[in-house]
């Protein structure tokens, strides 16, 4: 990106010098008594500067045969056709108006070849201007000699525009490299990071029920919920993403299939719903998962195997929901209310972390001896 728009200003940097020289060349054609010849030179001037720029303003770079044509037609053969047909004259004089269309010839040239191009290109311009020199009477040696330096500072000019203007487009398209770099590595980590949290909401929390002891994992609705969490990771494993589809989703049915979950491993929830809106399904998902992890906190710590799951419809198309218990209750001001949680995560990263990801917000108000009280509020 950044290189291609370095070529297109190059590009129409060049054309708009070649537009000068030749409009220049008209005042000076048209001036006084005007001859034919003279125009029909002009008229192959700037039918060769046509056939160079308009593919090259229409591509966003030159084309090699092009500038050649350009360099070899305008910038060579003209002068000489002016010589033999026209002879002597302000054409072809050190200054004259077709000895000037070098100048724009030889900073195309620049830009379109390497050093080699140019360098070739530059000696051709260069012996036209001097043999015109040899071959118009009375020729001025110190206006060759101007000449010849214009040229040259045309070449010096353009290369080092051109080549800081190319540079900054490498430079522009490597930042932009390692900018989609970056965020492709980011998305991948947040992919992890959702995999990790789901598989510590889902088949950790399941295992850690079974292992101690608090459910027959033999019960169907254990079973059942086994089958599903084998399936989700097996989607897993064998195509390492598992994609949500996008738009609104009942909030309700998500809420609700979290609390079956939890009743699937031996917890009794009493849930209470009231005017609960469709969200997004991002979100939706979001306050499935936390409550998930609610209930399997209150299921491992709370010391209960009751809980109360609230969901109320807030103003402008929110919600709230609370996910209580009447247990143990833990010290919710010390090590961020993680409630000691397995590797740190809980209600930290799975409740808190998941609601701020969607733009809600999450409350835990616990206290030993009274139970705990965790509120989910999107919006926050």
């Amino acid at each position: 990106m950044g290189l291609r728009r370095a070529r297109g200003f190059a590009v129409k940097a060049a054309a708009l010098f070649r537009l000068a020289h030749l409009i220049a060349a008209a005042g000076v054609v048209f001036e006084g008594p005007v001859d034919g010849r003279s125009v029909v030179l002009l008229a192959c001037a700037g039918a060769v500067s046509v056939v160079l720029y308009v593919p090259a303003l229409v591509r966003g770079w030159f084309s090699g045969p092009g500038v050649w044509a350009d360099v070899l037609v305008t910038g060579c053969c003209l002068p000489w056709v002016a010589v033999a047909v026209v002879g002597e004259g302000q054409a072809v004089a050190p200054h004259g108006w077709l000895m000037v269309q070098s100048l724009s010839a030889a900073a195309a040239a620049v830009v379109a070849f390497g050093w080699r191009g140019t360098a070739l290109a530059l000696a051709l311009l260069l012996a036209t201007s001097l043999g015109m020199h040899g071959v118009v009477p009375d020729s001025d040696p110190e206006g060759v000699l101007d000449h010849v330096s214009a040229v040259a500072t045309s070449v010096a000019l353009t290369g080092g525009v051109w080549w800081y203007t190319r540079r900054q487009g490498i430079l522009l398209d490597a930042a932009h490299d390692r900018a989609v770099a970056a965020e492709a590595a980011r998305a991948r980590q947040a992919e992890r990071t959702a995999h990790h949290a789901a598989l510590h909401d889902t088949v950790l929390a399941t295992l850690t029920t079974i292992g101690a002891g608090r459910v027959d994992a033999n019960a169907p609705a254990v079973r059942e919920r086994c089958a599903r969490e084998a399936a989700y990771v097996r989607r897993l494993v064998e195509s390492g993403d598992v994609p949500s589809p996008g738009g609104a989703a009942d909030a309700r049915a998500a809420l609700e299939e979290a609390v079956r979950r939890a009743e699937g491993l031996g917890l009794t929830v009493k849930a209470q719903y009231h005017a609960v809106p469709d969200l997004p399904r991002e979100v939706a998902e979001a306050l499935a998962a936390a409550v998930s992890e609610a209930l399997n906190n209150v299921s491992r710590h709370a010391g209960t195997d009751t809980a109360y799951v609230t969901a109320v419809g807030g103003a402008r198309g929110g919600v709230e929901v609370t996910v209580a218990d009447r247990g143990t209750g833990f010290d919710a001001s010390g090590a961020g209310g993680s409630r000691g949680a397995a590797g740190g995560t809980g209600l930290r990263r799975s409740v808190r972390g998941r609601l701020a990801a969607v733009g809600g917000a999450a409350d835990v108000d616990s206290r030993p001896g009274e139970g705990t009280a965790v509120e989910l509020r999107w919006p926050a």
